[in-house]
Protein backbone atom coordinates (compact mmCIF):
# COMPACT_ATOMS: atom_id res chain seq x y z
CA UNK A 1 0.00 0.00 0.00
CA UNK A 2 1.67 3.21 -0.72
CA UNK A 3 0.67 6.54 1.09
CA UNK A 4 1.26 9.91 0.36
CA UNK A 5 2.25 11.97 3.33
CA UNK A 6 1.26 15.80 2.93
CA UNK A 7 2.79 18.93 4.88
CA UNK A 8 5.72 16.59 5.80
CA UNK A 9 8.75 17.58 8.08
CA UNK A 10 11.44 15.77 9.58
CA UNK A 11 9.86 15.21 12.62
CA UNK A 12 7.17 13.08 10.56
CA UNK A 13 9.45 11.23 8.61
CA UNK A 14 11.12 9.89 11.95
CA UNK A 15 8.33 8.95 13.93
CA UNK A 16 6.16 7.26 10.84
CA UNK A 17 8.74 5.44 9.23
CA UNK A 18 10.16 4.01 13.29
CA UNK A 19 6.36 3.38 13.79
CA UNK A 20 6.51 1.56 10.74
CA UNK A 21 9.22 -0.43 11.74
CA UNK A 22 7.24 -1.56 14.86
CA UNK A 23 4.01 -2.14 13.12
CA UNK A 24 3.09 -6.05 12.63
CA UNK A 25 2.50 -4.37 9.02
CA UNK A 26 5.58 -3.15 8.19
CA UNK A 27 6.03 -4.63 5.26
CA UNK A 28 2.91 -3.54 4.08
CA UNK A 29 3.22 0.14 3.64
CA UNK A 30 5.23 2.52 1.75
CA UNK A 31 5.47 6.05 2.73
CA UNK A 32 6.58 9.28 0.30
CA UNK A 33 6.52 12.32 1.81
CA UNK A 34 5.48 15.26 0.47
CA UNK A 35 6.34 18.79 1.75
CA UNK A 36 3.29 20.56 0.08
CA UNK A 37 0.14 20.98 2.33
CA UNK A 38 -2.57 18.99 0.44
CA UNK A 39 -5.00 21.16 -1.68
CA UNK A 40 -7.07 21.36 -4.85
CA UNK A 41 -4.10 22.42 -6.60
CA UNK A 42 -1.62 19.74 -5.08
CA UNK A 43 -4.19 16.91 -5.45
CA UNK A 44 -2.32 15.55 -8.34
CA UNK A 45 0.58 14.45 -6.41
CA UNK A 46 -1.73 12.02 -4.90
CA UNK A 47 -1.52 10.29 -8.30
CA UNK A 48 -0.69 6.74 -8.31
CA UNK A 49 -1.09 6.32 -4.39
CA UNK A 50 -3.64 4.13 -2.49
CA UNK A 51 -3.90 6.82 0.57
CA UNK A 52 -3.42 10.26 1.46
CA UNK A 53 -2.10 10.90 5.25
CA UNK A 54 -2.83 14.59 6.18
CA UNK A 55 -2.80 17.10 8.94
CA UNK A 56 -4.63 19.96 10.26
CA UNK A 57 -3.92 22.77 7.81
CA UNK A 58 -4.38 20.50 5.00
CA UNK A 59 -7.53 21.14 2.97
CA UNK A 60 -9.93 18.65 1.96
CA UNK A 61 -12.71 20.70 0.89
CA UNK A 62 -15.17 19.01 -1.92
CA UNK A 63 -13.01 20.42 -4.43
CA UNK A 64 -10.16 18.49 -3.08
CA UNK A 65 -12.09 15.56 -2.46
CA UNK A 66 -13.30 15.04 -6.14
CA UNK A 67 -9.98 14.89 -7.29
CA UNK A 68 -8.50 12.43 -5.09
CA UNK A 69 -11.64 10.28 -6.33
CA UNK A 70 -10.97 10.70 -9.78
CA UNK A 71 -7.34 9.42 -8.75
CA UNK A 72 -8.72 6.88 -6.71
CA UNK A 73 -7.71 7.89 -3.17
CA UNK A 74 -9.95 5.89 -1.10
CA UNK A 75 -8.39 6.54 1.96
CA UNK A 76 -7.52 9.64 4.23
CA UNK A 77 -5.24 9.21 7.11
CA UNK A 78 -5.55 12.11 9.66
CA UNK A 79 -2.79 12.49 11.70
CA UNK A 80 -4.47 15.12 13.97
CA UNK A 81 -7.21 14.85 16.24
CA UNK A 82 -9.76 17.67 14.71
CA UNK A 83 -11.27 16.61 11.01
CA UNK A 84 -12.85 20.09 10.43
CA UNK A 85 -10.82 20.54 7.20
CA UNK A 86 -12.25 17.87 5.71
CA UNK A 87 -15.63 17.50 4.45
CA UNK A 88 -16.84 14.65 5.85
CA UNK A 89 -20.16 14.37 4.39
CA UNK A 90 -18.83 14.75 0.38
CA UNK A 91 -15.83 12.42 1.34
CA UNK A 92 -19.17 9.54 2.18
CA UNK A 93 -20.69 10.35 -0.62
CA UNK A 94 -17.74 9.29 -2.70
CA UNK A 95 -16.87 6.19 -0.55
CA UNK A 96 -13.28 8.00 0.79
CA UNK A 97 -13.05 6.50 4.32
CA UNK A 98 -11.36 9.26 6.16
CA UNK A 99 -9.67 7.93 9.71
CA UNK A 100 -8.19 10.29 12.78
CA UNK A 101 -5.61 10.24 15.89
CA UNK A 102 -8.69 10.96 18.64
CA UNK A 103 -6.04 11.21 21.40
CA UNK A 104 -2.55 11.46 21.43
CA UNK A 105 -1.34 13.67 24.36
CA UNK A 106 -4.00 15.48 26.27
CA UNK A 107 -1.40 16.24 28.25
CA UNK A 108 0.89 18.10 25.98
CA UNK A 109 -1.82 20.18 24.66
CA UNK A 110 -2.94 21.19 28.61
CA UNK A 111 0.31 21.70 29.80
CA UNK A 112 1.20 23.81 27.06
CA UNK A 113 -2.06 26.21 27.66
CA UNK A 114 -0.50 26.60 31.12
CA UNK A 115 2.90 27.16 29.80
CA UNK A 116 0.78 30.33 27.89
CA UNK A 117 -1.18 31.20 30.55
CA UNK A 118 2.23 31.53 33.49
CA UNK A 119 4.10 33.27 30.66
CA UNK A 120 1.43 35.74 29.81
CA UNK A 121 0.83 36.03 33.71
CA UNK A 122 4.05 37.07 35.07
CA UNK A 123 5.86 38.51 31.79
CA UNK A 124 8.22 35.50 31.36
CA UNK A 125 9.43 35.99 27.91
CA UNK A 126 9.68 40.12 28.07
CA UNK A 127 11.58 39.43 31.64
CA UNK A 128 14.51 37.09 29.49
CA UNK A 129 14.61 39.56 26.65
CA UNK A 130 15.11 42.64 29.71
CA UNK A 131 17.77 40.24 31.19
CA UNK A 132 20.23 39.60 27.89
CA UNK A 133 19.90 42.96 27.69
CA UNK A 134 21.04 43.61 30.90
CA UNK A 135 17.74 45.26 31.78
CA UNK A 136 16.58 44.77 35.43
CA UNK A 137 13.85 46.79 35.61
CA UNK A 138 10.67 45.08 37.44
CA UNK A 139 8.31 47.57 36.10
CA UNK A 140 5.37 46.39 33.86
CA UNK A 141 6.05 42.64 35.00
CA UNK A 142 3.93 42.48 37.79
CA UNK A 143 1.65 39.25 37.89
CA UNK A 144 -1.08 37.61 40.07
CA UNK A 145 -1.37 34.90 41.98
CA UNK A 146 -2.78 31.58 40.29
CA UNK A 147 -4.76 30.44 43.80
CA UNK A 148 -8.06 31.34 44.09
CA UNK A 149 -8.64 33.02 40.60
CA UNK A 150 -11.97 31.61 38.35
CA UNK A 151 -10.58 29.67 35.68
CA UNK A 152 -13.32 28.82 33.10
CA UNK A 153 -12.99 25.61 30.82
CA UNK A 154 -14.92 25.46 27.67
CA UNK A 155 -14.99 22.21 26.47
CA UNK A 156 -14.06 18.66 29.03
CA UNK A 157 -12.79 16.33 26.99
CA UNK A 158 -9.41 14.86 27.13
CA UNK A 159 -7.40 17.94 27.20
CA UNK A 160 -9.90 20.07 29.17
CA UNK A 161 -10.45 17.10 31.88
CA UNK A 162 -6.54 17.35 32.27
CA UNK A 163 -6.77 21.43 32.26
CA UNK A 164 -9.15 20.74 34.83
CA UNK A 165 -6.82 18.68 36.92
CA UNK A 166 -3.74 21.13 36.71
CA UNK A 167 -6.04 24.48 37.49
CA UNK A 168 -7.37 22.60 40.52
CA UNK A 169 -3.81 21.56 41.52
CA UNK A 170 -2.81 25.45 41.22
CA UNK A 171 -6.07 26.04 43.87
CA UNK A 172 -8.02 27.65 41.36
CA UNK A 173 -11.80 27.38 41.26
CA UNK A 174 -13.24 26.33 38.47
CA UNK A 175 -16.67 26.61 35.98
CA UNK A 176 -16.89 24.66 32.78
CA UNK A 177 -19.34 24.37 29.84
CA UNK A 178 -19.96 21.44 27.60
CA UNK A 179 -23.17 19.41 26.26
CA UNK A 180 -21.85 16.69 28.86
CA UNK A 181 -20.46 16.47 32.30
CA UNK A 182 -17.39 14.88 33.26
CA UNK A 183 -17.37 12.61 36.18
CA UNK A 184 -13.71 13.35 36.98
CA UNK A 185 -14.06 17.11 36.75
CA UNK A 186 -17.24 16.56 39.03
CA UNK A 187 -15.09 14.42 41.37
CA UNK A 188 -12.61 17.94 42.04
CA UNK A 189 -15.13 20.16 42.50
CA UNK A 190 -15.69 21.58 38.82
CA UNK A 191 -18.86 23.60 38.43
CA UNK A 192 -20.67 23.15 35.11
CA UNK A 193 -22.34 26.63 33.68
CA UNK A 194 -23.87 28.12 30.77
CA UNK A 195 -21.71 30.20 28.37
CA UNK A 196 -22.66 33.15 29.16
CA UNK A 197 -22.10 32.85 33.32
CA UNK A 198 -18.62 30.89 32.32
CA UNK A 199 -17.45 34.63 30.78
CA UNK A 200 -18.69 36.59 32.92
CA UNK A 201 -17.20 35.05 36.01
CA UNK A 202 -13.81 33.82 34.98
CA UNK A 203 -10.38 35.91 34.93
CA UNK A 204 -8.99 32.93 32.93
CA UNK A 205 -10.80 31.56 29.47
CA UNK A 206 -9.99 28.27 27.80
CA UNK A 207 -10.66 27.55 25.31
CA UNK A 208 -10.88 23.33 24.58
CA UNK A 209 -13.82 22.36 22.23
CA UNK A 210 -13.90 21.17 18.67
CA UNK A 211 -14.46 23.50 15.83
CA UNK A 212 -18.28 22.69 14.34
CA UNK A 213 -20.51 25.33 12.62
CA UNK A 214 -21.89 25.29 16.50
CA UNK A 215 -18.32 26.90 17.80
CA UNK A 216 -17.54 28.76 14.58
CA UNK A 217 -16.30 32.32 15.93
CA UNK A 218 -18.22 31.21 19.50
CA UNK A 219 -15.79 34.27 20.85
CA UNK A 220 -17.34 37.30 18.89
CA UNK A 221 -18.12 40.96 19.38
CA UNK A 222 -21.48 39.66 21.86
CA UNK A 223 -19.31 37.12 23.87
CA UNK A 224 -16.59 39.36 25.02
CA UNK A 225 -18.98 41.91 25.77
CA UNK A 226 -19.84 38.84 28.82
CA UNK A 227 -16.26 38.83 29.79
CA UNK A 228 -14.67 40.40 32.67
CA UNK A 229 -12.63 43.53 32.67
CA UNK A 230 -9.28 42.14 31.87
CA UNK A 231 -9.99 38.65 31.35
CA UNK A 232 -7.19 36.04 30.08
CA UNK A 233 -8.12 34.35 26.95
CA UNK A 234 -6.44 30.87 26.07
CA UNK A 235 -6.87 28.71 22.76
CA UNK A 236 -5.11 25.89 22.08
CA UNK A 237 -8.05 24.49 20.27
CA UNK A 238 -8.60 25.19 16.75
CA UNK A 239 -8.17 28.94 15.06
CA UNK A 240 -11.66 29.87 14.18
CA UNK A 241 -13.16 29.10 17.33
CA UNK A 242 -12.32 33.26 17.52
CA UNK A 243 -13.30 36.02 15.57
CA UNK A 244 -9.98 37.79 15.18
CA UNK A 245 -11.24 41.23 14.62
CA UNK A 246 -13.25 41.14 17.70
CA UNK A 247 -10.59 40.30 19.67
CA UNK A 248 -8.56 43.09 18.63
CA UNK A 249 -10.98 45.47 19.44
CA UNK A 250 -11.53 43.73 22.67
CA UNK A 251 -7.63 44.14 23.07
CA UNK A 252 -7.36 47.57 22.81
CA UNK A 253 -10.24 48.50 24.77
CA UNK A 254 -8.89 46.67 27.37
CA UNK A 255 -11.53 44.32 27.96
CA UNK A 256 -9.57 41.57 26.90
CA UNK A 257 -6.45 42.05 29.24
CA UNK A 258 -4.01 38.63 28.13
CA UNK A 259 -4.46 36.52 24.98
CA UNK A 260 -2.70 33.19 24.44
CA UNK A 261 -2.78 31.54 20.98
CA UNK A 262 -1.39 28.51 19.57
CA UNK A 263 -3.69 28.63 17.11
CA UNK A 264 -5.41 31.00 14.35
CA UNK A 265 -7.86 31.31 12.32
CA UNK A 266 -5.72 31.49 8.85
CA UNK A 267 -3.04 29.80 10.24
CA UNK A 268 -2.83 27.56 7.16
CA UNK A 269 -0.82 30.06 5.40
CA UNK A 270 1.95 31.11 8.09
CA UNK A 271 2.26 28.20 10.74
CA UNK A 272 4.93 25.03 10.36
CA UNK A 273 6.76 27.08 7.88
CA UNK A 274 9.66 29.91 7.96
CA UNK A 275 8.73 33.52 7.24
CA UNK A 276 11.65 35.13 9.01
CA UNK A 277 12.77 36.66 5.47
CA UNK A 278 9.53 37.41 4.00
CA UNK A 279 6.66 40.34 4.56
CA UNK A 280 4.27 38.21 6.21
CA UNK A 281 0.58 39.42 4.19
CA UNK A 282 -1.88 38.74 6.84
CA UNK A 283 -2.94 42.49 8.45
CA UNK A 284 -4.63 40.82 11.10
CA UNK A 285 -1.96 38.56 12.02
CA UNK A 286 0.33 41.48 11.95
CA UNK A 287 -2.06 44.24 14.03
CA UNK A 288 -2.23 41.28 16.79
CA UNK A 289 1.63 40.98 17.33
CA UNK A 290 1.93 44.49 17.99
CA UNK A 291 -0.30 44.54 21.24
CA UNK A 292 0.62 44.42 24.40
CA UNK A 293 0.24 41.16 26.71
CA UNK A 294 -0.77 38.85 23.45
CA UNK A 295 1.51 35.58 23.05
CA UNK A 296 1.85 33.77 19.94
CA UNK A 297 3.02 30.20 19.53
CA UNK A 298 2.93 28.56 15.98
CA UNK A 299 0.57 25.64 17.09
CA UNK A 300 3.25 23.70 18.67
CA UNK A 301 0.85 22.59 22.03
CA UNK A 302 1.18 18.96 20.53
CA UNK A 303 4.70 18.55 20.20
CA UNK A 304 6.06 16.49 22.50
CA UNK A 305 8.24 12.91 22.10
CA UNK A 306 5.50 11.50 23.23
CA UNK A 307 2.64 12.54 21.49
CA UNK A 308 4.75 12.46 18.02
CA UNK A 309 5.18 8.88 18.60
CA UNK A 310 1.84 8.42 19.92
CA UNK A 311 0.11 9.92 16.49
CA UNK A 312 2.49 7.72 14.42
CA UNK A 313 1.59 4.53 16.20
CA UNK A 314 -2.24 5.26 15.46
CA UNK A 315 -1.92 6.34 12.29
CA UNK A 316 -0.23 2.60 11.67
CA UNK A 317 -3.04 0.97 13.52
CA UNK A 318 -5.45 3.31 11.13
CA UNK A 319 -3.45 1.75 7.71
CA UNK A 320 -3.15 -1.50 9.18
CA UNK A 321 -7.14 -2.13 10.30
CA UNK A 322 -8.09 -0.39 6.56
CA UNK A 323 -5.79 -2.59 4.45
CA UNK A 324 -6.93 -6.03 6.86
CA UNK A 325 -10.50 -4.98 5.77
CA UNK A 326 -10.98 -4.55 9.57
CA UNK A 327 -13.94 -2.06 11.67
CA UNK A 328 -12.26 1.26 11.39
CA UNK A 329 -11.88 2.14 15.46
CA UNK A 330 -11.27 5.45 14.46
CA UNK A 331 -13.38 6.18 11.71
CA UNK A 332 -15.04 9.62 10.91
CA UNK A 333 -18.56 9.67 9.95
CA UNK A 334 -21.05 13.03 8.99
Amino acid sequence: MKIAVFSSKSYDIETLESANKLSGCHNQFHFTFLKPQLDSQTAILAEGFDAVCVFVNDCLDKTCLTELNRLRIKLVVLRCAGFNNVDIQHAESLGISVVRVPAYSPHAVAEHAVALILTLNRQTHRAYNRVREGNFSLHGLQGFDMVGKTVGIVGTGRIGKVMAAIMHGFGCQIVATDISQDEACNEIGVNYVPLNELLAVSDIITLHCPLTSDTFHMINENSIRHMRDGVMLINTSRGALIETRSIIKGLKSGKIGFLGLDVYEQEENLFFQDLSETIIQDDLFERLLTLPHVLITGHQGFFTHQALSEIARITLENLCQYNNGEQLTNAVKA
